[in-house]
């Protein structure tokens, strides 16, 4: 199935899988409501970054490039800024993404540390009222016990089934930002 998937993408003369974007210009690769900031420092037009980044998943850990295809070749100068546009947005997605992990981390720590402590408190009254047969106290013992046990499951479940995928989410928007970055005309394709 891999290698269906993979043949569907052209490759360079050293073997690299192409991503291809064909766009009319080089402000179709912008999102409109940024029409007046520089290109560095404009948002990318969000179904090319969900092109971008449905293609690298797709691929997996194959090497590839990026490529435009614009009507009309863009100057060196327009070029460069493009590339550095796109390192940076997928530059400042990875950090979004560490910034979310980061938190999703604390959150874990929190709740190891208040379940942790539940269940201290749980096996303490355990200790302390073992004789009273009350079923208030049972409630009581019972209900702090669950209460530490889903405190410390929703750690462990954060973090072991969160963790990995935004791990992996990081390293795709690193490669996407350190990719090389091709732009070709459609003109000189006809000719």
């Amino acid at each position: 199935m891999k290698k269906l998937i993979l043949e569907r993408y052209p490759r360079t003369l050293d073997k690299k899988l192409i991503i291809e974007i064909n766009a009319g210009k080089v402000e179709d690769l912008y999102d409109d409501f940024d029409k007046h900031a520089p290109y560095v420092r404009k948002e990318l037009d969000q179904d090319l970054v969900d092109y971008i980044v449905d293609a690298v998943q797709e691929i997996s850990r194959e090497d590839f490039i990026i490529q435009f295809r614009l009507n009309t070749k863009p100057d060196e100068s327009l070029t460069s800024r493009v590339i550095k546009s796109v390192h940076n947005y997928f530059r400042y997605l990875k950090q979004l993404e560490k910034r979310e992990l980061a938190k999703m981390s604390r959150t874990s720590i929190i709740f190891f540390f208040i379940g942790f402590v539940i269940l201290s408190l749980s096996v303490w009254i355990n200790k302390k009222f073992i004789n009273d047969e009350s079923i208030f106290s049972h409630i009581i013992t019972e209900g702090l016990t669950v209460a530490a046990w889903v405190a410390l499951w929703n750690a462990i479940a954060t973090f072991f089934i969160n963790w990995a995928p935004r791990r992996r989410k990081i390293k795709m928007y690193e490669r996407i930002s350190q990719a090389h970055i091709h732009f070709h005309g459609k003109e000189a394709d006809s000719q």
